[in-house]
């Protein structure tokens, strides 16, 4: 079995922890604490804490482990969504992985809230963070696993002034996930973990 490397994509800072933009951090820290025991230690829990590494050199958080028999290296770039790529790049280099071993998780505002999606090859859909992994890998040709935060208000603002529904969509991309949707999460990523164990 060939090497994963799994990149969630989010915003470094404490003031983005649980927003929405975020999701793709948010389902690596859950795989990472539903994976089996990782390889040298890297995945030890302290007070229910994962344990990453940082690594310099990609500026990423990672972690080594298993899912089901696959190796898999997971990976929280600690650039902002918007510049991915740069770590993204750095990190398959790193590993020496091919594309068509990436998958990269992320935010989807074309896919309704509790629905995900496993696309290969397919356009960034104007995912920002998406386009800057495209630009440095030159290529298209990686999974990306879209967990959708769509919600009938975005429908309505995307038939406004293109301002209006840029300031609508930035708004809520960075909003907080709602105690109800925190709840509804758990249920998402379970059902995202069973998809993408069985893609292995």
């Amino acid at each position: 079995m060939k090497t994963k490397l799994i990149i969630g994509i989010g915003n470094p800072e404490e003031q983005y922890q649980n927003t929405r933009h975020n999701v793709g951090f948010m389902f690596l820290d859950y795989l990472a604490r539903h994976s089996s025991k990782s390889e040298g230690g890297l995945a030890k829990k302290t007070n229910n804490e994962i344990a990453w590494e940082f690594d310099k050199k990609s500026n990423s958080l990672t972690l080594k482990t298993k899912l089901e028999k696959t190796t898999a290296i997971l990976a929280k770039p600690q650039t902002f969504v918007n510049k991915s790529g740069e770590a993204v790049k750095k990190l398959a280099g790193n590993w020496k992985l091919e594309t068509g071993n990436l998958i990269v998780v992320q935010d989807d505002l074309d896919i309704p809230f509790g629905n995900t999606k496993i696309s290969f090859d397919r356009n960034s859909g104007g995912h920002k963070g998406i386009e800057s992994i495209m630009r440095a890998l030159k290529t298209k040709k990686f999974y990306r696993l879209r967990i959708g935060l769509a919600k009938p208000a975005l429908a309505k603002a995307r038939q406004q002034s293109d301002k209006k529904r840029d300031e609508f969509v930035v708004k809520m991309v960075l909003s907080k996930f709602s105690p109800s949707e925190q709840e509804q999460l758990k249920k998402i990523f379970k059902e995202v973990y069973e998809k993408l164990i069985s893609n292995f």
